[in-house]
């Protein structure tokens, strides 16, 4: 199918029926999350991917019961950094060496702008920037799973203080942003997939100058 045919095809699945994703499939999407764009490159995100069924049922509690938490066959749990620092700069700027077989000193003024742009900010500024590339990811993510057939549930209904403690994320530098369910969707179970795609018309979405 096409690209538009696959985003029509998928919706945010409100019950799931646990069958599991081929390893296959999650390494695509997967692949796909990490060469979604962020600003700079600098990824400043990381995911967890979770099968644990006993940790996923402590975390459905903490998205205030929502199914897809334990019906899925993965989630994914999209935690941003709490701060970027001139050591994860240096540490980007050197992959960017690595990867391209480039000098350090070509590098200078690239990392001259990194760090131009972020160290200026505060900390929550920073977090604050760092949760907007979150976002690039989820939506790469969400278009990948639809070409992939994977059906998927982004997720910003949850408590993020008790997500952070249940995976000890602070001690990790990080705090959740977003959470998403992937596996297949229980057609008869849920209410939603069977509906109608409901969305603006081009005309009155887009502005055209």
């Amino acid at each position: 199918m096409s690209l538009i045919n696959d985003l029509s095809w998928r919706y945010a699945a409100k019950r799931m029926n646990g069958n599991k994703v081929s390893a296959d499939k999650i390494e695509s999407l997967l692949d796909a999350i990490r060469l979604s764009a962020s600003g700079f490159g600098l990824q400043p995100y990381h995911i967890f991917v979770i099968e644990n069924p006993e940790l996923r049922a402590q975390i459905q509690p903490i998205a205030y019961g929502q199914p897809q938490v334990t019906e899925s066959s993965h989630l994914l749990v999209f935690a941003a950094w709490n701060e970027v620092t001139e050591e994860k700069i240096d540490s980007f700027i050197q992959l960017v060496s690595e990867t391209r077989n480039a000098p350090l000193e070509a590098l200078a003024d690239y990392r001259g702008a990194i760090a131009g742009s972020m160290l200026r900010l505060t900390p929550a500024a920073q977090a604050n920037w760092a949760d907007r590339q979150v976002y690039l990811a989820m939506g790469t993510a969400l278009a990948a799973a639809a070409e992939l057939q994977i059906d998927s549930t982004p997720m910003e209904g949850f408590m993020p203080a008790k997500l952070d403690e249940l995976l000890d994320l602070a001690s990790q530098g990080l705090h959740s942003v977003l959470m998403l369910a992937v596996g297949e969707r229980d057609a008869d179970a849920d209410f939603m997939a069977k509906a109608k795609k409901v969305r603006y018309a081009k005309e009155k979405l887009f502005i055209r100058m």
